[in-house]
């Protein structure tokens, strides 16, 4: 069956029917959109990628999406406590253009990182998590900085198990358990240092999307072609994609660079 936009919206309204939740099509956006009548909290699902997605994986891309909505909505429509949740805040990386604000005009916490990304912070409930909104911290009575002191700490308990690919003679790492927060491990400083201090060349970092991290010790100019192509393509395939630039990890700092094709990255 050839899936149009507006059959997918059929599919979804079906599936996600409840007398508590309200819909809305846009036409001009080709989008679809669902949320909870009384809070007006809900989500946006860009229809074409579903559809690229279900033509590459069928019926399974679909009850995906409606499992996500689903755990999503519910997490929207519950109070949740910080208190006694310690070990499960984490810090969790975005693109600079990822809303800062949600639907409903709650304010989420956040710190700057680089020129291409940001840190938010989120609670872990398990299946998903809840990014946290500056109302909660007021609520508990916490501070930015014990949060961000917690979900630090957080990051660091994080395996970094890797995989190890050698290309042209430099070697490119990958952390990709898919537990949510492998982008959110490149503020694993000690991790950084670790590797920097094992390189062979120059080493560079890119986090592409949410689920995956790549450290590449870059140890000629081809590294960094290879690297830049690799970087563009798990940008495209992401679910949550956040910058298609790499990161040269130099004297504790990360810098974004544009990297050329057959030439040493160019800075900013």
């Amino acid at each position: 069956m050839k899936m149009t936009s507006l059959k997918l919206k059929k599919i979804l309204e079906e599936r996600l029917s409840n007398d508590n939740y309200r819909t809305s099509y846009n036409r001009d956006k080709d989008t679809f959109r669902i949320e909870w009548k009384e809070s007006k909290q809900g989500m946006t699902v860009t229809l074409p990628n579903v559809i690229s997605k279900y033509n590459q994986r069928g019926e399974e891309a679909i009850d995906e999406l409606v499992d996500h909505i689903t755990e999503a909505l519910k997490i929207m429509n519950e109070e949740h406590h910080l208190i006694g949740m310690e070990k499960f805040i984490y810090p969790v990386i975005r693109s600079t253009s990822f809303p800062t604000e949600t639907k409903s005009g709650m304010k989420l916490l956040t710190k700057e990182h680089t020129a291409e990304t940001r840190i938010f912070y989120a609670l872990d409930l398990g299946k998903s998590y809840k990014l946290i909104d500056e109302a909660l911290l007021e609520k508990e009575g916490w501070t930015k900085d014990r949060i961000d002191e917690i979900a630090s700490f957080n990051v660091r308990s994080l395996p970094v198990d890797r995989k190890r690919d050698r290309v042209a003679d430099n070697d490119f790492y990958f952390i990709a358990t898919q537990d949510g927060y492998d982008a959110s491990r490149i503020l694993n400083e000690a991790f950084l240092e670790e590797m920097k201090a094992n390189a062979k060349g120059e080493l560079a970092v890119a986090v592409p999307h949410q689920d995956v991290l790549i450290i590449a010790d870059i140890e000629n100019k081809t590294g960094y072609d290879i690297l830049a192509q690799m970087t563009m393509k798990f940008f495209a395939e992401g679910r949550i994609p956040i910058t298609s630039l790499s990161f040269i990890y130099e004297d504790r700092k990360l810098e974004p660079v544009f990297i050329l094709a057959k030439n040493r990255p160019k800075k900013q």
